[in-house]
């Protein structure tokens, strides 16, 4: 007998059963009882549940590896631990002559106690399934632990090849850990018995929430990795790191950027106007006129930045006039006036009456009190000090830089 269990025999528990059977393990799964299942570990680090792995090692028969596992019995009858300290080998029937049949293997514990079997020990058992066109697997028995299925197929026998143990197994077993443990997913995801109680998928953390198994960073408003960037996201303003480098925020409905911006558009084509009232229309530039977009972020305020270039020359036979040019921006959210173009807010060139060469001009000015998620226009706008005077503008350009 080598599979051992603690508290199920009325004499005879030995010193060794008890100390191999020190489990610990109780995950819960309701207040008085907890699940079955298997200690996790190999023996090399690299698997995650390798105790009572089962494979072929005859036509008819199969090696189930060594492990401990818990076995819940009915909410009376508490838990019995169980270790399998040796493999142990097992052998099934040959096949039904017509039909295939599903086998079902367990580690079951007989506790005269409940079942009246006369027995109080545990067993790596088979319970031979029924033949037939559409064959299941048997239910499992009371106090028992599904280990694998295994499909028997018509015919099979020793003397004709057996079992093929490359496409007849099916994996049962699942993992219990120590309550409050991490526990790693093998096998069918069950739900959880309290809320904050945690599980490793195999790609990624997860935290029950009460009705279901949440990904560990939107459960605690930690930033998604990039390797899990395929995940939904779990409510409004929760973070991801992009798979561009990217912090983005979901806003209810996409992802956005978690700082959006710098926002920037230019021109690098000259134009001029002999306007005295601001216009956004400059001649000689093909493209008109220079505007901006973007979205306000929480703390309601940008760093708005935006200059030129500016030159002016006198029309032909006109001397002696001193002159200004001047670039402005207007502020609009869809067809609300925001701020209005003014001198005392603009950037400027100016040259007395004798000539000069253009310089570059520019200013930063800060935007506040927008509405948070809203879109803003911002819209560039020239104008000359004198009609005799053409107020030449290059290399214009707006940028927006949010405030944090």
């Amino acid at each position: 007998m080598n599979l051992r269990s603690s508290w199920v025999a009325e004499t005879g528990q030995t010193r060794e059963d008890t100390r191999l059977n020190q489990i610990g393990a109780t995950t819960p799964l309701n207040p008085v009882q907890v699940r079955s299942g298997i200690l996790p570990g190999s023996y090399d680090g690299q698997y995650r549940l390798s105790g009572f792995w089962m494979f072929g090692s005859a036509a008819m028969s199969a090696t189930v590896s060594e492990g401990r596992a818990l076995v819940q019995g009915e909410i009376s009858q508490g838990v019995y631990p169980v270790a399998l300290p040796a493999a142990e080998t097992i052998t099934f029937a040959a096949g039904d002559a017509q039909y295939g049949r599903v086998d079902l293997v367990v580690a079951k514990v007989y506790d005269n106690l409940y079942d009246s079997s006369g027995r109080n020990e545990a067993k790596i058992e088979i319970v031979q399934g029924v033949p037939g066109p559409t064959p299941k697997a048997p239910a499992v028995p009371p106090r028992s632990l599904a280990l694998y299925e295994v499909t028997v197929v018509a015919g099979a026998s020793a003397g004709n090849g057996g079992i093929n143990w490359n496409t007849s197994l099916k994996d049962l077993r699942t993992p219990v850990v120590a309550l409050g443990g991490i526990l790693p997913v093998e096998g069918p995801v069950l739900p959880g018995a309290y809320p904050g109680q945690f599980q490793d998928s195999g790609g990624a953390l997860q935290r029950w929430d009460g009705g279901a198994w949440v990904p560990y960073p939107s459960a605690l408003g930690g930033i998604i990795p990039n390797s899990a960037g395929t995940l939904t996201a779990s409510y409004t303003g929760q973070y991801r790191d992009s798979a561009g480098g990217q912090l983005q925020r979901w806003t209810g409905s996409a992802w956005a950027p978690a700082v959006p911006g710098p926002y920037f558009n230019d021109s690098l084509d000259a134009g001029y106007t002999t306007s005295t009232t601001y216009v956004t229309t400059l001649v000689e530039r093909a493209t008109n006129p220079l505007t901006l977009t973007f979205t306000a972020p929480p703390s309601k305020a940008v760093l708005l930045t935006f200059g030129s270039r500016v030159e002016l020359s006198l029309a032909t036979g006109t001397t002696g006039i001193a002159s200004t040019g001047y670039m402005c921006i207007r502020v609009t959210q869809g067809a609300t006036l925001v701020r209005e173009v003014e001198d005392e807010l603009a950037v400027k060139g100016s040259k007395s009456a004798d000539p000069t060469d253009g310089y570059s001009v520019a200013t930063t000015q800060r935007l506040s009190g927008l509405t948070a998620g809203a879109t803003y226009t911002l819209t560039a706008h020239y104008r000359s000090s004198n009609t005799n005077v053409k107020a030449w503008f290059d290399n214009c350009f707006i940028r927006v830089d949010p405030q944090a």
